[in-house]
Parts: C-alpha cells; structure tokens; sequence
C-alpha cells in the first residue's frame, strides 16, 4: 500500500468571459478541460463547473460572493488543487491559493506538468524543463526544483515551499543556460541523424492534428506499431517515426505521428514544441487528422490551421484531410459526411478503429507522393545486381535488354523513386 501514488483531488473551473474573440461553448471548453485533468494520472477529478464572470476581477478573478462560495464548495468536497482551465495572473494565483487555502493551476501550468510527465526523448524533456522553468520565472513564488527530475508529475502542486524570490530568479536563470546548452548537444546529434536519412530521401509522411483526434490509432494501424493511443489528451509528446511501404504496391514512406495540438496553446509552449514538429515542416505531405464527430470539429481545424501557419508550414506541401472516427457517428450523420468528403478530392471519411475508408486514404497518399512519371534509359554493370534487384522490386523496369557494358533498362519513374535509387 506504501508505494501507492498520493491521488490529489481536483475541481475544474471554466471562467466564462465575454470576450471580442471567437468564443467557444463554455461547456465543451469545460468538458476538455476535464479532460486534460484526465491526463494526470495523480488527479481524481472530484468536481467541474462553468464559472460565468462579466468581468474578472484583477486582483482574484472572482467576485467576493463567488469567492466565498467556491471556498465553501472546497472545504466540504475536501479538494487539494484547483484548476482553472484560463490564464491566472501571478498576482490572482497568489491570493486565490490564500484565500481557498489550496494549491493552484492555471491551464498553461497544467498543460506543462501534462508534458512533464509525457515527454520521452531527451529532447522532449529539456523542451519541457526550458518551458517550464520560463513559465515559473513570471510566477514568483512558485517552487521550481522539482524539475531537477527528469520526468515530472505535479511538481508545481507538491513542491518544496515557497523560496526567495531572487535565489529563485537565479537558480532558474542559472538552470536556463544549462539546458540549453544541453539541447544545442542534443539538436546537434538529431541534425546528423536527419542527414543520413536525407541519403535514402524516403518520402515524409506526417500526421498532424487536434489533440486526440484519433492520429497514434491511425498511425498504428498503418504501421503495426505499439504506440500509446489513449483515449486521451496529449497522449503523443514527442514524434514517432516508422518507415513502411503503402499498401497495393505504394512507395516506401516515413509515417511520422506528431504532438497533438490545442486551442490557447501559449506561444512558449508552441515554441518549446517547435523542434518536435520539425518532421511537419519537413514533410512531403501533410495528412491533418480531424475527429469529425466532435461537436467542435471546424473550431479545432481552425486553430490546427493557425498552428501551423504560425510553424512557417509552406502552403506548397500537399495536405490530405482525414475524418476520422466515423464509427462514432449515427447513420444519418456519416451518410451526410461521406457525402460531403466525396465532393472534395482531398478529404477522406475514415474510422482508424475499424479501418473503414483507409483503402481510399493509402490509394490517395501513394498517388499524392508518386507525382508524374519520366520515362529513361539506364546502364548497371554486371556487377550490380543489387541495384538491378531493387529496381525490378519496384516495378520499375519496363524493359531489358544486355550489351557488353552489363543491363540496359527502360524505367518509368518518379523523381522520388530516383533519388531513392541514387542513395542506395
């Protein structure tokens, strides 16, 4: 019983405010924050509520009365930490936690200790510890050693006490030039790794979209891989590549499964993430993953649409829409949206769970990447039966024939397949 993790009880709010901007249904706003509350596996998540505010009041959010009440609330549902799925300002965070008497998170603090605790790779955690420590240098009494452990978990919630606000500074600052030297290592290495694979130049292939939209099932499923595909969000942090050959005869390509992306992602955040999406602003085509029966499925195009805008991804990449999870849909609602995907050349209905529609997607795929095919003549010595081998292999000889320098081959070919054979 004695190694059972401490499970923190959590309430989620939702501060309603009107606001100029796009403004998303406050109940579907909670529901994904519930959701990311979800993530953690420490949290019971033991309550939620919308909050509706006319204006937020600077120095607590709240009003006096509301304040009063959700003190109470606390107090008889025995809650440790309080959630607020919104920015908190240093200052409102400070005197919310004296006056409930509890610890705290806004939703940028819960998303970090969500990629604390996912990231995997070495670089996935130094992206997360230099985000982390950047976000606690503007909350000046926030304890910060626990990200001296490599994976996280609620360091914010049970660290060591509040600490002098300068030694703070400086021990983050100081923490601050070490990772980065760190990752300057670690980016070197992956910059070589990236450079030997340019010699065999695969196609990229990288699945982009909301988070869980259904992109590590898919991602599976094409590739028979074992990655975590939870019902869940974030459950990717860091990027996962295989290489596989598209069924019915397609082109071997790199699958790259990506970091899912949010609304209000802070732009630390997306910065931090930057070089984990590198494989999207390399990629020879974008397949954008979308859950089409989320009640909020064109908002969360919108903002993986802005994202990737804000990445620097070239409008000249090919993108391929996926809808996903048909399964889920009533046949009024998936006869409706197949028929809609079908007036449109690039967007494909499918269910990565049962694998209805993927025949049409890898169909897709293959002739997206293979382009328009030349026509050539090319000599091997005999020597090079190997080469000769893996041409055949392709499907790319159309003829053959044999003089005094070795084979002559008529080919037709992509410029893909070409650099392909050139780096063997």
């Amino acid at each position: 019983m004695g190694d059972e993790p401490a499970v923190t009880r959590a309430w989620v709010l939702h501060p309603d405010i009107p606001s100029k901007d796009r403004s998303r249904v406050p109940e579907l706003a909670l529901a994904e924050a519930v959701s990311l509350a979800h993530a953690m596996p420490e949290l019971e998540v033991a309550g939620n509520a919308v909050v509706r505010l006319k204006t937020p009041h600077p120095g607590t959010l709240f009003g006096k009365g509301k304040l009063e009440e959700l003190r109470l609330q606390f107090e008889a549902e025995d809650i440790d930490l309080v959630l607020i799925d919104g920015p908190v300002s240093p200052v409102q965070q400070r005197n919310l936690e004296k006056a409930w008497g509890l610890k705290l998170l806004d939703r940028t603090g819960l998303i970090l200790e969500i990629f604390s605790d996912r990231a995997a790779t070495r670089e996935g955690v130094l992206q997360v510890e230099m985000a982390a420590l950047s976000y606690q240098r503007t909350r000046l009494v926030r304890a910060w050693t626990h990200l001296e452990r490599q994976r996280g978990g609620l360091g914010f919630v049970g660290g060591p006490g509040e600490t002098q606000i300068e030694a703070d500074r400086r021990a983050i600052d100081d923490q601050l030039v070490r990772l980065r030297r760190q990752l300057a290592k670690v980016i070197k290495t992956r910059t070589l790794h990236r450079a030997a694979r340019a010699k065999v130049p695969f196609p990229i292939v990288a699945l982009v979209g909301y988070t869980n939209a259904g992109k590590s099932t898919l991602f599976n499923r094409l590739t028979g891989a074992e990655v975590m595909a939870k019902d869940m969000l974030f459950a990717t942090l860091d990027p996962t590549m295989r290489k596989i050959e598209l069924p019915g005869g397609g082109p071997e390509i790199i699958l790259s499964d990506t970091v899912g992306f949010i609304s209000d992602l802070p732009t630390e955040l997306v910065a931090a993430f930057r070089a984990t999406l590198e494989e999207v602003l390399e990629a020879d085509l974008i397949c954008h993953v979308r859950d089409i029966s989320h009640p909020e499925s064109e908002e969360q195009s919108r903002d993986v649409a802005q994202i990737m805008e804000s990445l620097g991804v070239l409008e000249s990449t090919p993108q391929i829409e996926i809808w996903n999870k048909i399964d889920r849909l009533d046949p009024d609602d998936l006869s409706a949206v197949q028929t809609r995907a079908a007036r449109h050349d690039n967007v494909f209905a499918i269910s990565s769970v049962t694998g209805a529609g993927l025949e049409a997607l890898t169909e897709a795929i293959t002739k997206t990447l293979q382009g328009t095919t030349q026509e050539e003549e090319l000599t091997l010595s005999f020597s090079e039966g190997r080469q000769r081998a893996w041409l055949y292999d392709k499907g790319l000889v159309e003829a053959e024939a044999q003089n005094d320098e070795g084979y002559v081959l008529s080919l037709r070919w992509t410029a893909m397949q070409k650099a392909q054979f050139e780096g063997l």
